[in-house]
């Protein structure tokens, strides 16, 4: 039997806003209905290309801003990123290892983080599944919505659900 994977992405104080508020409650509850819980937590390296092209500073490694807004499960799994998407060859060699083939994703930003690693776990042939009403983005409704209407045109609209 595959084991049901969830991946929730950078629910971390420092994206916490207006709307994304109802996203730490969301995840937190949706981690006791899957067999295995990953958890992503973004920094931004000194030298990275957020500070050097966008001017964003930060997520500093250690600040208060990286912190998880939630408390993951006993068994969640954490992953410390510096990029949007948390998909990497670990990544795909751990799934693959344990026979995932389907991974529900959840978290901030729906237009950038959570957007990048479900289109990444497409690219390599892992399907991916958007809990819609357990994302959001830090910078507004239009963009998470924007986010949501990308997701349904490169990965099906049946893969977004919940929205």
């Amino acid at each position: 039997m595959t084991a049901s994977q969830l991946l929730i992405i950078d629910v971390q104080a420092g994206f916490i806003n207006e709307w994304t508020a109802h996203v730490p409650d969301r995840v937190a509850s949706l981690q006791e209905n899957f067999d295995q819980v990953l958890v992503t937590r973004l920094y931004n390296p000194q030298k990275s290309l957020y500070r050097k092209l966008i001017g964003w500073s930060g997520f500093a490694l250690g600040s208060i801003d990286t912190q998880l807004a939630f408390a993951p499960g006993p068994s969640a799994k954490i992953i410390d990123k510096s990029t949007y998407s948390c998909v990497n060859g670990a990544l795909v060699d751990r799934l693959r290892r344990d026979d995932i083939a389907r991974v529900h994703l959840c978290g901030i930003g729906t237009d950038s983080s959570v957007l990048m690693s479900a289109i990444d776990l497409f690219q390599v042939g892992i399907e991916p599944v958007i809990l819609a009403h357990a994302c959001g983005s830090a910078c507004g409704r239009s963009e998470h919505q924007a986010g949501l209407q990308i997701l349904r045109r490169l990965i099906g609209t049946r893969q977004v659900i919940g929205s």
